[in-house]
């Protein structure tokens, strides 16, 4: 059986901090250990069929075949299709493979520019493996996910119609390296069907888990080529797409360009024609045919008009997909370009001053964290908010600095496993510079601030989209970075990236590094004598109360005569005489009864006065007010926690619970404090809170 979710979520984290999750020692994607079972299956002479992707309808999915054709659907090894199968045949090439049945061109216009970095296509694909040497019908794929590398391991049962392959094949009918690679991301996405339509930038991410930008072409800066230039220079991976037309279709248009359609972009170059420079883009079409006939297309005139060196060395006439055309086309034709690079130095060109990036994982939770944007004024201030410290930079740096110093990236991660049945939130964030006079605030900066103080940077518009993105500059100072979602009360994911040439100091405003206990004011209106009167009133003969007395006393002193199946359970009660037992009997005595009896009247009174809805329970909004008053500050991460582990299933929380809450919480935090000293404890702290909301 494995962990429960909470242990698994502290186990890894512990194990991204070890290093777990590099392309280097990547995570096991569906805990499947590729050295592990391509040994267990050569030893027993067998071959490898994978039941976590299984070769049957639901891994093709829905939409793509009729049901006719899956009827007639084979899936077939490579080994029994040829009599020579490789992995790889003399190299990789943009034009080793077609696209098959699925509208995935935005993956193969990547695998496109994949071929041109051989560094990066040894990482995504390992050539640790092949056809030859220890076979065993098991092959795998390293993908970057959402902060994280993953080795993703398959069978090598390809779907076939008729001895034919349905998705993507080689044109070399031996090399089956492209339709294995799109087997493993068709494994990662949910089936073959979840590859359909899609943006080029997630390909490219997924394959580089590196620096990405993303450009609207029609608003490009005057400078873009000479980006592109040195991201080409850098190895970066590029990309693009044409605006979708009347229909869905791809259709394709007089000048040869299809709508709605990615391309790779795979080199960069400047001539001089009758006298002018002339920056040009090569583009190639992952349907490996089809090509712009306009200006600097294969037969244009204008080749002509070049030295015989450019024209040999660029011009190739041949109906591969591949062409070139002029960057004032470029833009005119295409709707967006990404680029994407291990090494984000191409953004100013200076490599003397190495840019930094700092990653943090977070998430939006309905009632607590989700405030939406800063059109919510009053809940904003609810999301996850990060505070930088932008240090000044070196002079040797701000010579070759360009104009932006800063680039802040926000991914949403899915809550889906099918990428088709993801709904992507609106997201963006904004960025405030905090005043000296609010420099020495701890936490989260409060409504107050927002009020007051614009945003200096902010995405352009919220968009439903898996990343957005802003390239800008800040002068050195502190600053405030605030992800949301556009509306309130949204529930997802995120992953926000910071990248800096200045030395930057990041954390998160909403974490508490150990867990603040304050007393809060008692409130207690039962003298001494009212609270033995009615402990006695319950008690037994010798002077205690076990679970059962405890439970028909809060019951009908606390909740005024509520019934035990809606008010104070019987494991609740037990649960807090454990707490409150320090004789360790399994009872209270009477003065553990009025320690106790304190509490609960404190935290009824806090209940009551945070309730301002007076609706009898309390709001996540509401709960963060009542959490702080009896005295606790928590992180986000950990009112999350509270919210889902003592909410109902509206998000309110009841009396019974909120005290049973705040007990729990109060006690496990003060016994750590008691036993981390080094020689009796394990857990950190918050993975010790996280196994206490969950206890």
């Amino acid at each position: 059986m494995p962990p429960p979710g909470v242990c698994l979520n502290i186990m890894k984290e512990r194990y991204r901090k070890d290093g777990l999750g590099t392309p280097e020692n990547p995570e096991k994607f569906y805990q499947q250990d590729f050295e592990y079972l391509r040994q267990y299956f050569i030893i027993r002479g067998r071959t490898f069929v994978d039941e976590m992707f299984p070769p049957d309808r639901n891994s093709i999915g829905p939409g793509i075949l009729s049901p006719e054709e899956m009827e007639r659907v084979e899936w077939i090894r490579p080994t029994k299709l040829v009599q020579d199968p490789y992995l790889i045949v003399d190299g990789v090439s943009r034009f080793d493979f077609a696209q098959g049945a699925v509208g995935n061109c935005w993956f193969l216009a990547s695998i496109g520019a994949l071929t041109f970095q051989e560094h990066i296509l040894k990482l995504v694909v390992p050539l640790d493996q092949g056809f030859q040497e220890d076979y065993a019908g098991i092959f795998h794929f390293k993908f970057w996910r959402f902060g994280k590398w993953y080795d993703v391991v398959i069978d090598d049962k390809l779907p076939t119609i008729d001895g034919r392959f349905i998705f993507v094949h080689s044109k070399t009918n031996n090399e089956f390296w492209p339709a294995l690679l799109e087997k493993a991301y068709a494994k990662v996405c949910g089936s073959y069907a979840d590859m359909n339509a899609g943006n080029v930038s997630e390909a490219l991410m997924d394959f580089t888990g590196g620096v990405h930008m993303t450009f609207k072409l029609k608003e490009a800066p005057p400078d873009l080529w000479e980006l592109m230039a040195r991201a080409y220079r850098s190895k970066a991976l590029m990309g693009c797409g044409t605006p979708q037309g009347q229909t869905a279709a791809n259709t394709v248009l007089p000048n040869g360009i299809v709508e709605g359609h990615a391309y790779a972009v795979t080199a960069v170059y400047q001539v001089t024609s009758q006298g002018r420079v002339v920056k040009l883009v090569r583009l190639w079409n992952p349907w490996g045919r089809g090509e712009w006939n306009g200006d600097w297309s294969d037969k244009s005139p204008w080749w002509q008009t070049v030295s015989v060196e450019d024209r040999t060395n660029l011009l190739k006439i041949e109906n591969d997909g591949e062409f070139w055309m002029s960057m004032e086309d470029y833009c005119q034709n295409y709707e967006s370009m990404d680029i994407c690079c291990l090494c984000p130095d191409f953004l100013d060109g200076s490599s003397s001053c190495h840019w930094a990036s700092s990653f943090h994982e977070g998430r939006w939770v309905a009632g607590t964290t989700a405030g939406g944007c800063m059109n919510y004024r009053d809940s904003f201030w609810t999301n996850p908010q990060y505070r930088i410290n932008l240090h000044k930079m070196s002079e040797e740096c701000a010579e070759t600095q360009g104009p932006n110093n800063m680039l802040v990236t926000l991914m949403q991660k899915p809550d889906k496993r099918n990428r088709r049945l993801v709904s992507n939130l609106h997201i963006g964030f904004s960025v405030f510079e905090v005043p000296p006079q609010f420099q020495n605030q701890r936490g989260k900066f409060p409504a107050s601030f927002f009020y007051s103080n614009p945003p200096v940077a902010q995405t352009k518009t919220y968009l439903n989209c898996r990343e957005v993105m802003e390239f800008f500059r800040l002068k050195p100072g502190e600053y405030l970075i605030v992800p949301s979602t556009y509306k309130p009360n949204e529930t997802a994911s995120f992953l926000l990236t910071i990248l800096g040439k200045n030395e930057t100091h990041i954390e998160e405003s909403s974490s508490v590094h150990h867990v603040e206990i304050t007393k809060p004011t008692i409130t207690d209106n039962y003298d001494g004598e009212k609270k033995e009167k009615l402990f006695r009133q319950y008690s037994d003969q010798y002077e205690e109360v076990d679970a059962e007395q405890l439970q028909r006393l809060l019951n009908e002193n606390v909740l005024e005569g509520s019934s035990p199946e809606t008010g104070f359970s019987l494991d609740a009660c037990r649960s807090i005489v454990a707490m409150m037992d320090l004789s360790v009997t399994g009872r209270l005595n009477g003065p553990e009864f009025i320690r106790l009896w304190k509490r609960v009247v404190t935290y009824k009174t806090i209940f009551l006065q945070t309730d301002v809805s007076q609706t009898g329970t309390l709001s996540l909004s509401e709960l963060r007010n009542a959490v702080e008053a009896s005295g606790i500050k928590v992180s986000d991460d950990i009112l999350n926690i509270l919210a889902l582990r003592y909410g109902r299933s509206s998000g309110h929380i009841t009396l019974e619970s909120f005290i049973c809450l705040i007990l729990r919480l109060d006690c496990m935090a003060k016994t750590f404090k008691q036993m981390s000293d080094g020689k009796g404890i394990y857990l950190r702290e918050n993975e010790w809170l996280y196994l206490t909301m969950y206890s």
